[in-house]
């Protein structure tokens, strides 16, 4: 008998455990990287829940006859094909704040790593080394602080930027300047470019959309100061790599924190070999608080559908339209 729900990524245990009293749970934590595996086994599923590996697309879904909800262990969306699930009647559910403060306090980490040259300082460090006069950083206070999205993750990162004493800069099409986040950081909503010119720190918070696909490329990375450091922890295909590593190597900016890779995981690249880079591999959002909130709503949200009730954070609609 096929499992009712498929995971087809790793996940927290304890919730699983949950799902598992009432409902037959099928976890695979590799399954994301065979779609045709996925493919084969969904007719049979009521519900799927995926991170962010797992292509949710049309053709994976052509296979999906009973599949009632998808469970986005996260906030982005980038993965899944809405529109598709929304023509299969599938609902849809993610996780849209629950790890947001993880996130905002690895951008707060990466810039005062990039700040302070702790990467570098702490390797040399631990070979011996004592040289001091190598690793003269610059403070935070006083510092222009740009965010590029000041949605809930820009909004917490421009919190605890401010409360180390930096001024906050932002730029947001799609945020009034009245609004609520605007006034708690104090923030100078700017354009784009002021933006650039302005900051010693430029933080990517924005989604993936075919119009913010390389929207940092390499005439944006010269707009900022030579001496401005650029953090992603947003999405990798924001970022064009190739731009960034010539704006780089031309020190057009000082420097860069990058959670998040055009291509995951990435191929080799320069960047690796750059003192002044700092890289994570994706793990924003990987605290232990962030993963329990994160699986206790995809999971509490999942279990409401396969139960008839209406999900709290359904992102198309709240009970399926299929036809079961």
């Amino acid at each position: 008998m096929p499992a009712e729900i498929l995971i087809t990524e790793n996940v927290g245990a304890r919730w699983i455990d949950e799902l598992n009293k009432k409902f037959t749970v099928a976890l695979e934590p590799e399954l994301w990287k065979s779609p045709d595996k996925i493919k084969a086994l969904l007719p049979g599923c009521r519900a799927l829940i995926v991170r962010n590996q797992t292509r949710v697309n049309a053709d994976l879904l052509s296979a999906a006859t009973k599949l009632e909800v998808i469970g986005r262990a996260g906030a982005g969306l980038d993965n899944i094909e809405l529109p598709a699930a929304t023509a299969k009647g599938i609902v849809v559910v993610s996780t849209p704040d629950q790890n947001s403060i993880s996130v905002a306090e690895l951008a707060i980490g990466m810039m005062l790593g990039l700040a302070r040259k702790i990467p570098a300082a702490n390797q040399h460090a631990h070979g011996g080394g004592w040289e001091r006069q190598r690793f003269v950083g610059t403070e935070l206070y006083g510092k222009n602080f740009g965010v590029v999205g000041l949605g809930r993750i820009g909004f917490l990162t421009a919190l605890r930027a401010r409360a180390l004493g930096m001024n906050i800069l932002a730029h947001d099409n799609y945020i009034s300047p009245d609004a609520v986040a605007v006034a708690e950081t104090r923030a100078e909503m700017l354009g784009l470019d002021e933006l650039l010119a302005q900051s010693d720190f430029v933080s990517c918070h924005m989604p993936l959309t075919p119009e913010t696909k390389h929207f940092f490329n390499y005439d944006r990375f010269c707009r900022m100061k030579p001496s401005a450091f650029f953090l992603n922890l947003a999405r990798g295909e924001v970022v064009d790599e190739n731009g960034l590593i010539r704006a780089l190597q031309e020190k057009k900016i000082a420097g860069a924190g990058l959670d998040v890779r055009e291509q995951e995981p990435p191929a080799p690249s320069a960047l690796a070999g750059m003192d002044n880079v700092i890289l994570t591999p994706h793990i924003a959002a990987f605290t232990r608080e962030a993963q329990d909130r994160v699986m206790a709503a995809v999971c509490q949200d999942v279990t409401a559908v396969l139960e008839g009730r209406a999900p709290k954070n359904f992102v198309n609609f709240q009970k399926p339209k299929i036809k079961l």
